[in-house]
């Protein structure tokens, strides 16, 4: 996301990046008021929707990556907890409304300031309507996931975290990152 180039506190155009006294991070200072603008990661939140063994994906839209799938998931808005902004979610992307059952996974993308949230959640029932940003959505069996088609790397490790543990029969919640590439199990 590019970086400001006014003030929101004075308007003026004279922001650099510098680190504040008392800071550790460099951040872009007004030097006319000395307004600090913060810039934070975006999240991400979405659902994993379980039905008769077979899981929800949709097929996306809208660039980067038209005609990859992935999880219903999207970007959190401001004022949303994190629990509806997935089930907004699910019902824009997959025209599903869903429940929440349970958090499972805190995905960190650090290389492009991401962070994602995805829940378990059970379908309520299909609305048979789905939004622009969908060009189809369809709950497919293991098996028949098209793995080579999932965009995000994050999205794949945790759907296949999810379908390795649906079959043992044991849930957790994991934090991972790509950085290391690993999803780590909280007891």
């Amino acid at each position: 996301m590019p970086s400001p180039r006014f003030c929101q506190q004075c308007g003026g155009a004279t922001l650099e990046r510098r680190r504040p006294p008392g800071d550790d991070h460099a951040r872009l200072v007004c030097g006319g008021c000395g307004h600090i603008h913060y810039e934070n990661p975006k999240v991400i939140t979405g659902c994993i929707i379980e039905q008769d063994g077979r899981y929800l994906l949709c097929q996306r839209a809208i660039a980067p990556r038209v005609g990859t799938w992935t999880l219903p998931a999207g970007f959190m808005e401001n004022g949303e907890t994190t629990e509806q902004a997935a089930l907004r979610e699910v019902r824009e992307e997959a025209g599903v409304v869903a429940e929440i059952l349970c958090p499972y996974s805190i995905f960190s993308v650090p290389s492009i300031s991401e962070v994602y949230l995805i829940f378990r959640a059970r379908l309520l029932y299909d609305t048979g309507y789905f939004g622009s940003e969908t060009l189809a959505r369809r709950f497919f069996a293991a098996e028949d996931i098209p793995w080579e088609q999932i965009y995000y790397p994050a999205i794949r490790q945790i759907l296949e975290r999810y379908i390795a543990e649906r079959e043992a029969g044991i849930y957790g919640i994991y934090t991972g990152s790509d950085d290391t590439g690993k999803v780590h199990f909280i007891r």
